[in-house]
């Protein structure tokens, strides 16, 4: 299994090479047009090389591409795939290794995301004091200061659903989620509160797997499915471990965890009793 950013890559060549043909141009035109060797375009479109989201850029402008949300789109999977980038978490290069870089650039570009998580809240819906608690529990023995910065990228990452137009978050939690008193009393007290907030808003959905469902699909192994405006081969599944993540984007991959998905829902409480069960979990 390929690494996911190397997919990526591959991916990304398919859509340029895509792209290009549907503006009449050949490789060799096209890389007249960027003073280029035609061996560089060719090299990108078949990911055997990795290409900046400068030079995404430069190719989409020689193909008119005008799309703007494409173009960004392209452009992010750039950085993704190895290419480099600019996004904000680069800033953050520093401190956070390079498979989170490529994770928050995935959910930086997706139109949605459908998350099962048995543990604890998804980063997305979760408080400074949760954020902090998960990752001084994670971490043992964080410095302060780093503790802070990580709790930040974590904030930082929420913008998402607040964008416009903003990320489609789609949640399903194992109920055990809401009864793990992470951080203490109080740090729970105002997840719950927040989570009943986050779970009104229109593009947001929250469901919990009580505990009465007994075992389930994904009980052992939560997982993310992410997915992109105007290109939908582009959907990614990544699965959390330990020490490091691992992208499945083979199509079999996409279509078992979606279907995975679909089971969950179904066996879940609708977004309204899901919403009844955090109330009356936090009213103790």
């Amino acid at each position: 299994m390929l690494h996911g950013p190397v997919v990526r890559r591959r991916k990304l060549g398919e859509e340029l090479r895509s792209l290009r043909h549907t503006s009449g141009l050949t490789s060799r035109e096209a890389a007249r047009l960027l003073g280029w060797h035609q061996s560089k375009v060719s090299r990108i479109e078949t990911g055997a090389s990795g290409v900046t989201p400068a030079d995404v850029s430069r190719l989409l402008d020689v193909y008119a591409v005008r799309d703007t949300q494409l173009r960004s789109l392209l452009e992010v999977l750039a950085g993704s795939a190895g290419g480099g980038g600019s996004g904000w978490w680069h800033a953050y290069r520093g401190l956070i290794p390079p498979q989170y870089r490529d994770f928050i650039s995935l959910e930086s570009q997706a139109s949605t995301v459908r998350t099962l998580e048995t543990s604890v809240v998804p980063g997305l819906l979760q408080t400074a004091g949760y954020a902090r608690a998960v990752t001084r529990a994670s971490l043992d023995g964080l410095p302060d200061s780093r503790l802070d910065s990580l709790v930040e990228v974590r904030l930082t990452r929420q913008r998402v659903l607040r964008a416009s137009p903003p990320l489609r978050f789609t949640a399903v939690l194992d109920e055990a989620v809401l009864h793990r008193e992470v951080g203490g009393p109080e740090v729970m007290r105002d997840q719950l509160q927040h989570l009943r907030q986050v779970s009104q808003l229109p593009h947001v959905q929250l469901q919990l797997l009580p505990f009465s469902v007994g075992g389930y699909i994904g009980l052992t192994c939560p997982f993310v499915i992410f997915s992109f405006p105007n290109i939908s081969d582009l959907d990614v599944v990544v699965l959390d471990h330990l020490t490091s993540s691992l992208y499945l984007e083979r199509k079999e991959d996409l279509e078992a965890y979606s279907s995975a998905f679909r089971s969950l829902q179904a066996h879940a409480l609708s977004p309204e009793h899901s919403l009844d069960l955090i109330t009356a979990i936090s009213r103790g």
